[in-house]
């Protein structure tokens, strides 16, 4: 058990004084606060999908009820009109109206539905780009902190490397900029 402690406690008294282990904590530091912020932005974004989302299923949703109802009346001109009663004229007149407010009004909810849709696809493109950050970031992090164990420069570097895409795509995430992989979504969707 002596020889377990003397082989641990070796390299954490060689790493206080390492200026490797300084790098690495100031890197760890700032990369973990990015990922926050960014974790923070792609929470709120999640939420004006899941609004748009809804939005978008409520609009289809009346969409479908105004072509029930035009539907109905329809079929009601039609029975009007096979059976010309006498004074049947004002009844159709009303339900020709019907159908044409039905037309109009189902082309603005159709209008609707889609812009709520497109919203969706638009706000999908930057959560992916956030996914995409804070899986950067958090491999960066692992990645650091192996260095310090390993106290290796090449590491550090590529540790550095890999945070530094993170951070690119997230800024551009947060300026709405797109750096979007469809590849990298697809093979981690």
């Amino acid at each position: 058990m002596n020889d377990i402690n003397e082989t641990i406690q070796e390299p954490i008294e060689e790493a206080g004084k390492s200026k490797i282990n300084s790098r690495v904590a100031l890197f760890v530091a700032i990369t973990a606060t990015f990922m926050a912020l960014c974790n923070v932005k792609d929470g709120n974004i999640v939420q004006n999908m899941s609004q748009a989302q809804a939005h978008s299923i409520d609009a289809w949703s009346y969409f479908q009820a105004k072509s029930t109802k035009q539907a109905i009346a329809e079929n009601s001109l039609q029975l009007l009109k096979l059976q010309n009663a006498p004074g049947s004229a004002i009844i159709i007149k009303n339900y020709e109206d019907q159908i044409a407010r039905y037309d109009k009004e189902k082309a603005e909810i159709k209008s609707q539905a889609e812009s709520f849709a497109k919203e969706y696809d638009d706000t999908n493109l930057f959560d992916d780009q956030f996914d995409m950050t804070e899986a950067l970031l958090t491999i960066s992090i692992a990645m650091f902190g192996i260095t310090s164990l390993t106290q290796k420069k090449w590491l550090l570097w590529f540790a550095g490397i890999v945070s530094l895409i993170g951070f690119i795509l997230g800024v551009t995430a947060f300026m709405k900029i797109s750096l979007h992989s469809d590849f990298v979504s697809k093979l981690l969707g």
